[in-house]
């Protein structure tokens, strides 16, 4: 992360400390904290010792820092998809109990899919997804559902930049990611055979809210065997349940 700009907020400076926290980095020290948000060790030190004071960020034992129980709540409380999730919520079981291994809700977020919630069982495939976790709109299931359904300008935008190839098969031509999009839209559905893991195989599908607007995609990881296609019926069934209930 680049250094703070000249006459940077305090609000600007505390948002790069709380940017540091990931999925995989639950719990930072403070040398590590200045060094990832670009803060003098002195002003990163002083500001994680006022969020600490505050709820917000909260100390372990060994001395490092990780995000309070007061800063979930608030997250909690004023999350723009806590609806979303609490109408998902007995259709993924549904759908978790029925395909098993990995079953996740995606909403986009700017130019990525952000991951609200995710079911999964021992043994299951390999899956990068995590809760509060993010991945590109091209690579993954979710990401492209969302993606085909998103404004002309997000689409276009993301097919100028780089695309990022984690395996073999990620769809990294521009030209042929349009026409998977195209697809997507077309079908209803997509399936992405090793695009995220070699051996791992995502299935989505679109949620929509009353309007008809796509709010949000459902998949589910499974392994690369040539099966997961089969599980598009049963992901389409969750999502029609969802709308369902956002339409009332």
């Amino acid at each position: 992360m680049t250094g703070p700009a000249p006459g940077e907020s305090v609000l600007g400076r505390v948002v790069r400390i709380l940017a540091v926290f990931e999925p995989d980095r639950p719990e930072v020290a403070v040398t590590a904290i200045a060094r990832s948000s670009g803060l003098h060790v002195a002003t990163a030190s002083r500001l994680v010792a006022q969020l600490v004071e505050h709820g917000l960020l909260e100390r372990t034992e060994s001395g490092r820092v990780r995000v309070g129980m007061r800063l979930w709540e608030l997250g909690q409380r004023a999350s723009p998809t806590l609806t979303l999730r609490e109408a998902a919520m007995p259709f993924l079981e549904d759908l978790h109990a029925a395909v098993g291994h990995h079953v996740q809700l995606g909403v986009l977020d700017r130019t990525e899919v952000i991951f609200t919630e995710r079911l999964s069982a021992p043994g299951a495939v390999v899956n990068y997804t995590r809760i509060a976790g993010r991945l590109p709109l091209h690579a993954s299931s979710s990401g492209l559902v969302l993606l085909a359904h998103a404004p002309a300008e997000l689409q276009e935008r993301i097919l100028a930049r780089p695309l990022e190839r984690f395996t073999d098969r990620t769809v990294a031509d521009p030209g042929e990611l349009r026409r998977l999009l195209a697809r997507v839209r077309r079908e209803g559905a997509v399936v992405t055979p090793g695009f995220i893991h070699p051996d791992a195989t995502g299935v989505a599908v679109p949620v929509r809210d009353g309007a008809g607007d796509v709010v949000a995609a459902v998949a589910t990881i499974q392994p690369t065997d040539g099966t997961a296609g089969a599980l598009v019926p049963a992901l389409r069934a969750a999502a029609h349940g969802i709308h369902r209930l956002l339409s009332r």
